[in-house]
């Protein structure tokens, strides 16, 4: 399940790091650019409500194998065809299979765990998710630059097919439970529910905060006259920051030292806070708004996940994660989206600000009274 996470990831960051300076037969333009990179995550944002329930319905292990083994289908058809136009279906595919395995691999990650330890599973998950955006753009630079795209895309084959095969053998099978019948209006209720919206709207502004750092923040860098190497270091602290802290988080969860809501709003806080640094010129301003976006990322990410499972019958687990990702699939491309307007229209040091306001704002929005975890059956 781990490896799930870490496959989607590294695939998603992997290929769009290197998509516009190692393509120059299929990337032609910015536009055509941008098209490829929307692909995978406009495939994302329709399709995983879709296969999240789904997956309550004939249980998660098969969506999150079949998942995986078509994104090594996807990823060996651009090996074997190698031409711009298959680079088109091979995104479109990939995005389509990630769609059904990362909500999958959350809800099982949900469902193999008591509600107890819901904050370490959740931790450890997210940490496998941070080193494949950390590792992706690095080691799919170097294949890129060793044997061009059709070498990343052959890796991402080979690593979906071993993660499915190893999936099959290793994850239990997890029966579907029973499902009382779900009008519109009672699944329109659930996801208005606080409960349901406090967590969601906090990993989307997670998101969005982490986007903003790794897309803007060597914007800054390179602004205040430092080098790629520097810019680049900085990303990696954000990314490390993120990964080191959200198994500690989860742990904390668990052990009762922290509550979900106010971690969530601590981490909301630490994360405008690093948006507030940004606002600062040089070196200082981008490695201070790297570690605190890491640090308040990391926090957000596993008590959002644990409180959306402890808000969410058991036999709803992948409807309700396929929603929750949409929802950070949004802040995904809002974030820079917000950011890149106010920049155009005054500078990055206001878009950072307005960026950080919002967070803040959010913080408020988190109280309300916490919804107790409903334990598993049987855990």
């Amino acid at each position: 399940m781990y490896a799930a996470g870490f496959t989607t990831a590294f695939g998603a960051h992997g290929i769009a790091a290197n998509l516009g300076g190692y393509s120059d037969d299929a990337v032609t333009s910015l536009l055509v650019l941008g098209g490829l990179l929307a692909l995978y995550d406009g495939a994302e944002v329709l399709l995983k409500p879709v296969f999240g329930t789904l997956a309550d319905r004939i249980g998660a292990r098969p969506v999150m194998i079949g998942g995986l083994v078509g994104f090594a289908l996807a990823s060996a058809a651009y090996v074997a065809a190698d031409s711009p136009g298959w680079l088109w279906a091979a995104r479109l595919g990939q995005g389509a299979a990630a769609s059904a395995f990362s909500p999958a691999a959350s809800a099982l990650v949900a469902r193999l765990h008591p509600a107890a330890k819901h904050g370490r599973a959740f931790g450890s998950y997210g940490f496998h998710k941070s080193l494949g955006y950390t590792l992706g753009p690095l080691l799919g630079g170097l294949l890129v630059w060793l044997g061009g795209l059709r070498l990343l895309f052959a890796v991402l084959a080979v690593l979906g097919a071993a993660v499915a095969c190893w999936a099959l053998a290793a994850v239990p099978r997890v029966p579907p439970l029973p499902r009382d019948r779900q009008t519109v209006l009672d699944l329109a209720r659930r996801l208005t529910d606080p409960a349901f919206l406090r967590p969601t709207g906090a990993l989307a502004a997670a998101t969005a905060a982490l986007s903003v750092g790794v897309g803007f923040l060597p914007v800054s860098g390179a602004a205040a006259g430092l080098g790629t190497v520097a810019t680049g270091a900085a990303v990696s602290v954000l990314a490390l920051c993120a990964a080191l802290v959200q198994p500690r988080a989860g742990r904390a969860l668990d052990s009762g030292r922290l509550t979900a809501r106010t971690g969530i709003a601590a981490g909301l806080a630490t994360t405008a806070v690093g948006l507030a640094c940004a606002m600062l010129p040089g070196l200082l301003g981008v490695l201070l708004g790297a570690a605190l976006i890491g640090v308040g990322t990391g926090l957000i990410t596993p008590l959002g996940f644990a409180a959306l499972a402890a808000s969410t019958p058991r036999e709803r687990l992948g409807q309700t994660m396929g929603a929750a990702e949409v929802g950070r699939e949004l802040g995904d491309a809002g974030g820079p989206l917000l950011v890149g307007a106010v920049a155009t229209a005054a500078t990055l040091t206001y878009g950072y600000g307005v960026l950080a306001v919002l967070l803040a704002v959010a913080v408020v929005a988190t109280g309300g009274r916490q919804t107790p975890a409903r334990a598993e059956p049987g855990a």
